[in-house]
Order: structure tokens, then sequence, then C-alpha cells
């Protein structure tokens, strides 16, 4: 028989097929039925039983480079030895136990990485903080999760310093050198006028490495809480969606599974060390998303693959990491990847290691297939859908079947159930008597190992979201005769802004602080680049004037800037609302399109 790379299409083994070789009896994708929170649910058989014993793992890859950041390199075996290191001392000398949450807000720095898996390995809660929020929104998560400690880089601390004032769970502040500048060792004293915290560079408080250390001794099941990963909702502030330890480690199999599927179905893996390369993946996206964390750098460390990171995306500079450090994965938001194809020094580049582009995030450009095919040839195109309550991946379309289906975000993993319910379906679970087939429309729920357990201290929110083990994703899609999933819409008023969400209330919210609008309403608007953009439909007060620029800096001092909307439409007419006074955004967005306001 002809390997799978030489097959016809016709010859080639369906999903379904590759599907039951792999998940087969005593395969390594064997599955098997547990009771999650009460609700019995598929699970990987084989899955680490904690994110402590990918860490574990992640030492037997010595002395391979992991973490790539400048001109800065640590290997496998000495991340293993200061991340030990550090979770000691996180235990020893500022206190932490199991339970509590550790939170991060900086950049991608080899720190951030350093600090998730010492937190982690010491039983912490990890709760990553979005590091272009304002001073203010990086408070109220703080306050939020209840935080003892938190990981800032120099900008974040200086950010956060006026708003140290009501953080009582707060006990120490551990700032990394953002700009490698040499900052003194040793604790500083405290911020004039905000609680007794604590602040520590983080070389003071990691102190000498001890070669040979392990990790604190620290019992972790597979249902304790790992993460707090902070998602804005519909209505006010941001909700922090609490990991476990099982959804974290069944995202990672996830990505094993697909991996693996792809090559037995096409002979060409998404990640491939066979040729005598490290795998190397270019990390362009935020290590605070779920991507980033969850899909990108918990996979690499389980695999041995090296992390390339970019302090902030730049296209030039993404294609001389690319060359210099023979990068085999590009990833990101498709903007990303839009920007690396339209780069000048494109032509010039050594981009021949690069074996697959995966990303995500955002809805893709109609063109992207065929512009990576052209100066990819051959590579491994890849789009996934997942969200921050799955904890990353629940689909995947990778390679072949990307190219015949570039629309679709692909099949869901054998341990994850989807379904398509109507927009009004008030039922707890899917019913089997609901519309059914590829025709269908509806918003998408989904079930798996891979769901988090709620919302962190929400249990309002927590009960409207999750019912009987089932995400309502608030997202429109269709599920086609193969299984493929196609997002069509979204229910929930969320604009994916170049890979950032931005919430619409959010935005609302701001705008409705200014004394020249009397009513508003923000929706997304497609843009080449970035997906989306964020445009304002605004009614101004009688004799008020005001312009957009205005808004703008109004907005942007109150919210993170990628929530600014880059359109205006200052429009006479009362909002067009439904007789409950929601306000008919799919309306009002084909009637912006169509104004002079369009972008």
């Amino acid at each position: 028989m002809n390997p799978p790379s030489e097959r016809s299409e016709s010859e080639r083994p369906s999903i379904a097929e590759v599907t039951a070789q792999l998940t087969a009896r005593g395969a390594l994708f064997e599955m098997g039925e547990e009771d999650i929170r009460g609700i019995r649910t598929r699970v990987w058989k084989a899955a680490p039983a904690s994110l402590r014993t990918v860490f574990d793992m992640s030492a037997g890859h010595g002395d391979a480079d992991f973490l790539v950041y400048e001109d800065e390199r640590v290997t496998f075996g000495e991340h293993f030895e200061i991340a030990s290191t550090l979770a000691r001392r996180m235990r020893d000398v500022l206190g932490v136990s199991k339970g509590d949450r550790v939170a991060i807000a900086m950049r991608n720095l080899p720190e951030w990485v350093i600090a998730f898996w010492g937190a982690t390995v010491a039983g912490a809660v990890v709760t990553p903080l979005n590091a272009w929020w304002t001073g203010d929104e990086l408070h109220f998560a703080l306050k939020d999760s209840q935080s003892k400690i938190c990981f800032v880089d120099t900008e974040r601390a200086e950010r956060l310093g006026p708003f140290l004032g009501g953080l009582v769970d707060l006990t120490a502040l551990v700032v990394v050198d953002e700009l490698r500048n040499g900052e003194p060792e040793g604790p500083s004293a405290p911020v004039p006028g905000a609680p007794p915290v604590e602040r520590w560079t983080f070389e003071a408080l990691l102190g000498s490495v001890d070669r040979g250390v392990s990790p604190p001794d620290v019992s972790i099941d597979p249902e304790d809480d790992a993460t707090i990963f902070y998602t804005s909702g519909t209505t006010g502030r941001p909700k922090g969606a609490v990991g476990t330890h099982r959804n974290a480690c069944t995202n990672l199999m996830n990505l094993f599974f697909i991996n693996s599927r792809n090559t037995a179905r096409f002979g060409s893996a998404i990640v491939d060390s066979s040729q005598g390369l490290q795998s190397s993946f270019l990390l362009s996206v935020p290590l605070f998303h779920a991507t980033g964390c969850l899909a990108t750098m918990i996979t690499n460390t389980a695999a041995g693959g090296k992390l390339v990171m970019m302090h902030h995306f730049d296209p030039e500079r993404a294609l001389e990491l690319i060359e210099r450090e023979k990068i085999t994965t590009i990833g990101g938001v498709p903007a990303m990847v839009m920007q690396i194809l339209d780069s000048r020094d494109l032509e010039w580049r050594d981009i021949s290691t690069v074996k697959s582009l995966a990303y995500g995030g955002a809805p893709a450009p109609p063109d992207l297939v065929r512009r990576i095919e052209k100066h990819f040839p051959g590579r491994q195109p890849s789009n996934g859908y997942g969200l921050t309550e799955t904890s990353a991946a629940t689909s995947m379309n990778v390679g072949e079947d990307y190219l015949r289906k570039p629309d679709s975000v692909g099949p869901a993993v054998p341990v994850c159930d989807v379904a398509v319910v109507p927009e009004d379906y008030d039922g707890l679970e899917p019913d089997p008597s609901l519309p059914c087939g590829p025709a269908v429309v509806g918003e998408l729920w989904v079930k798996g190992p891979q769901v988090v357990r709620g919302y962190w201290n929400r249990p309002e929110e927590t009960g409207q979201v999750f019912t009987r083990g089932w995400l309502h994703t608030g997202d429109i899609a269709r599920i086609d005769e193969e299984g493929f999933i196609y997002i069509v819409d979204r229910a929930k008023d969320v604009i994916i802004r170049g890979g950032e969400n931005v919430y619409s209330v959010e935005v609302e919210a701001a705008l409705a602080e200014h004394p020249a609008v009397a009513d508003c309403a923000v929706i997304g608007v497609p843009s080449p680049i970035l997906g989306e953009e964020v445009a304002a439909v605004v009614n101004l007060r009688p004799e008020a004037r005001v312009s957009a620029d205005e808004l703008s800096r109004h907005v942007r001092d109150r919210l993170a800037a990628y929530n600014v909307p880059s359109h205006y439409w200052f429009r006479d007419a009362p909002l067009p609302r439904n007789p409950a006074g929601k306000v008919l955004k799919r309306a009002l967005r084909a009637e912006f399109l169509e104004s002079d306001a369009r972008p």
C-alpha cells in the first residue's frame, strides 16, 4: 500500500477510520469515562494526572534549548532547576501554599514561564493577567482573584503602583526587569500609601539555584484548580474562568491527538522532528491567553519544543528569528500570519525550516490559505477553535482538510461532544429531538474534560453558561456531514480584534460616561488585517458636539487600548431595538456597513 502522502483522496483513510485506530483499546489515545463534578464524561486514559507530571516530563529533555529570548537561552534542565528553586522560595519565603492564587502580569519573558511552572508545582493557582490592561483593570483582577503574589514586569509594576490600595490579600510584588537594566537586588521599600506589600526583584527572590533540586512535595489531583484566566463577559467586569489540572492536561492530549491523526491521514505531522531539527515554535501570541499558555507553552514543555519568545510582535523581527532559530512552527492570530506574508523581508529570508502555520482566535481572511500555499508550498496550515472556557483546543482543521474546507475550524476531538441548538433553547442539555444536520444553524454547545469548572466566585453566571457539563459557547455554528464545525456568527456580544476579545458592553459603558453621549452601540466590522475592527454607533445629546478623537481618548483612559473604536458613526435616528429594548446589532451592523461611516 502507498504511504499516506502518496495516496489519492479516495485511498486515504477517513477521519472516522483513523480516529477508531488511534483510540482503539491499548492505543495511546484510548478513551475511558469518569465522573467529573457528577457528570459522566469521556476522558483520555493516558493523559498526565496533573501539570506536575508534565513538569517532571520536561526534565527528560535535558540540555535542549527551551526558552530563547533575544540573546538569552535556558535549557530544559536549567529551567527545571530554576522553577523548582523558585517554587521552594515561594513556599518558604513568601508563604505560598496549595490553592493560593499567584498572578502573572507581564509581557512574554522567560520569567513568565518560570513563574508559571514554579507556582504550579508549588500547588498554587496561576492567574495570568492581560498585560494590556490599565492599572484599574489589573487592580480589579487581583482583588477579585484574591491573589497573594503577583509577578510583574517593570511596566506593569509602574502601571499598578497607584492602584495597590484595597488589595488586602496581596502580600508581595515580584518585579521582573523587563528592559534588562539591572535593578538592584533585594526587597525594596513599600509603595507610599499602599498596604504592606513586599516588593522583590525576581533575582532576589530566586536567590542561588540549587543543582539537582526538585519541586516541593505537594499532592496535586486532576480536579484541583490550576489556572484562572480572566475573560470579559457580556455584562460588567471580566470574570475568571477556573481551569483544573485535568482541563490543561486534556488540552495537551487533544493537540497530540490532532497531530497523530494528521500524520496517519496525510503522512505529514504538524510537529515533526524526524529531520533532525528540534521542534521550534515562534511564540508571538501573549502567554496570558489560553492559546499562548495552554496550547503553546505547556505543549512545548511536554514535547521538548523550543520556545522563541517575542517581547512584542513585529513581522520583520519574526522573519529574522525564523531564520536564526530555524523555526519549524509559526502561529498566532491570522493577522500576524498576514503581516509576515506582507513583509518586505519575506522574499530574502530563509524560511525553509517552517513546517506548519497554526493560527486561530479570529476569523481568517478568505485568501489566507491561498497566500500560505504560494509562499509556504506544501506546509501544514491549520486553523482551530477554542475558548478560554474550553482550555484552548476543541477542534482543529489541518493540512489538506483545511485546503478543501478553508471556512471550517475542523472536527471536534474525540473526547469532546458538540451540538448545535436553537438560540432560544432553554434546556440544560441538547435534546435528541432537536433539528440536526449540515443545514441546521444554531448556538454551539461543547462538552468534555477540557471544559473549565466555572467562573471564580460567580455561581449565577456559572449556572447560566455551564449546564450538566455543557458549555454554551455563544457562537453560532453549523456542523457538516463529516463533523466539521463552521462558525458563522456570534450570539455573545463580542468582537475579536486581532485575537483580543473586545466585549461591546464594556466599551459601551465607557462611552456612556461621556456627557455628550445619549445612547450608543458597539459592533464589529470586517477588517482584512485584524479580522474585525471595533465600531461605535453613537447618538448625541441635544445640542452636544464631540469628535471621534475625543471619544477615543475618553475610552482609552478607561480601558486597554485594543478596546478603542476605530470607526464612529454619529447617528441621528434612534438605535433599532426589539420589544424588550435590546439593540438589534445584526441589523445595525448591516446598516453601518452600507452607510458613509463604513471602514
